[in-house]
């Protein structure tokens, strides 16, 4: 399943191939554009999810992308400036953008940029922007709030839906429960962190023997992964 596709565009012909090797690994479709123009038209053929956009670079500059852009969509953008352009971060974001990034980056960093900045959008997956996420005899769907175990739908309060989309969106990683409370829950929670095992039980008892395939797993003394077998 593609997490979504991403548009980078960049004059920097090795900075593109990078970030192309890196995000196709994370498991995101990469389109690359090589100049503002070029930019321009991939976002109107290619459809895509995400834009990541160079501010310098030839024929239209990324503000001026941002600009056009801006005019006919909100698709999730996110600048990258050279380091020290402070003027450019607070321009970018007057104009649109929804986050910047500042060369030299880490891919690390671009990625949870790039997850952060879709969850924000409500971009965080995929075909006709449906949020879902499937494994087998598993489909968790955020548009319809519906889980589906085995072919049924199963009741399941939101933010229990929230969470295991969040854990199964991002399969294999672990999250510690400060994590989960800060990306599920959101910044404006102060509760125990106690209230995510608790819904990992919850969770557990709907999900317990359905598939051999994957599992909810506690990573003792960290927190919880959504673990995916090959």
């Amino acid at each position: 399943m593609s997490m979504g596709k991403i548009l980078v565009a960049d004059d920097d012909k090795n900075i593109c191939e990078l970030l192309r090797l890196y995000l196709e690994k994370e498991g995101y479709t990469v389109v690359l554009a090589y100049d503002g123009e070029e930019a321009l038209a991939k976002f109107g053929a290619e459809n895509p999810d995400i834009l990541l956009l160079d501010v310098m670079m030839p024929k239209l500059d990324g503000w001026q992308v941002c600009r056009e852009i801006r005019k006919k969509s909100e698709l999730p953008i996110i600048m990258v400036t050279a380091k020290g352009e402070t003027f450019d971060k607070v321009l970018g974001l007057e104009l649109g953008a929804d986050d910047y990034v500042v060369k030299p980056f880490d891919a690390k960093e671009i990625v949870a940029r790039i997850k952060a900045v879709m969850r924000r959008t409500g971009k965080t997956a995929t075909e006709n922007n449906v949020k879902e996420v499937s494994f087998d005899k598993l489909v968790v769907n955020m548009t319809k709030y519906e889980l589906k175990v085995d072919g049924k739908v199963v009741d399941t309060p939101p933010k229990e839906l929230e969470l295991l989309f969040h854990l199964a969106s991002n399969p294999n990683r672990v999250y510690t429960r400060d994590q989960l409370l800060d990306e599920v829950w959101g910044f404006e929670y102060y509760g125990d962190s106690r209230t995510v095992d608790v819904h990992v039980k919850r969770l557990r008892e709907k999900l317990e023997g359905v598939s051999d395939k994957w599992a909810l797993k506690t990573v003792w003394g960290v927190g919880y992964k959504f673990e995916v077998k090959e």
